[in-house]
């Protein structure tokens, strides 16, 4: 706090007299701010103190023999589509206090799907998660070993989800399965997932590929 015995000696501006006191013992309401800007200045951070954003530059995509461009626009096909369906259906509930019994259905099937195709992209960018403290740390030689690793483990997964994904497909045409919500054979869905499990194995594959080739270049 401030003591008034500080504040007491009075100055002088021309034929007035500047005292911080009024007449009856209380302070002016104007000279506290101004008495406290002199004495606390206010403190103004520097820009340099604050976080910058790293600015991620964009990666070219490696060269491949199928473009990647397939992915992307099958990514914004069923993207848009999802959403399509998703807001008249949201719409014709509220309009309606009812709702399209095949939008469920459909969605789910448009989920996996986009699911798989994204998946496929990120294997060939390398955009997937991953524990960089493993993957990025130690030698060349070890990087490449655990980069190897992790692409013929994903290889050998999708590799063995083509078939029996596929088995599954044979199984639902043979006894005529039928989905609940619009009666269409259940086979119509199911085959989209041993044929983009196919491609997902492709695309690693060849990531593997050139993973290897550059190593023995350099």
């Amino acid at each position: 706090m401030l003591r008034r015995s500080m504040l007491q000696t009075p100055r002088t501006t021309g034929k007035h007299e500047l005292t911080p006191w009024r007449a009856d013992g209380r302070m002016q309401p104007l000279i506290l701010p101004a008495l406290c800007s002199t004495l606390l200045p206010m403190h103004r951070p520097d820009a340099s103190d604050e976080p910058v954003e790293p600015i991620i530059p964009p990666e070219a995509d490696p060269a491949v023999k199928v473009p990647l461009a397939l992915e992307d626009w099958l990514a914004v096909i069923l993207l848009a589509a999802l959403a399509i369906i998703t807001f008249l259906n949201v719409l014709v509930r509220y309009l309606t206090d009812q709702s399209f019994a095949w939008t469920e259905e459909i969605s789910v099937f448009l989920l996996i799907v986009l699911t798989m195709v994204g998946a496929s992209m990120a294997f060939v960018r390398n955009h997937h998660i991953r524990i960089e403290i493993l993957a990025d740390n130690g030698s060349p030689r070890r990087q490449y070993l655990m980069a190897l690793t992790a692409h013929s483990l994903v290889v050998f997964f999708f590799a063995l989800l083509t078939v029996l994904s596929a088995r599954l497909v044979y199984d639902e045409f043979r006894y005529e399965e039928t989905s609940p919500a619009i009666g269409v054979p259940t086979w119509w869905y199911s085959i989209w997932m041993p044929l983009l499990a196919a491609v997902i194995t492709l695309r690693v594959a060849g990531a593997a590929r050139r993973l290897i080739a550059r190593h023995k270049a350099e």
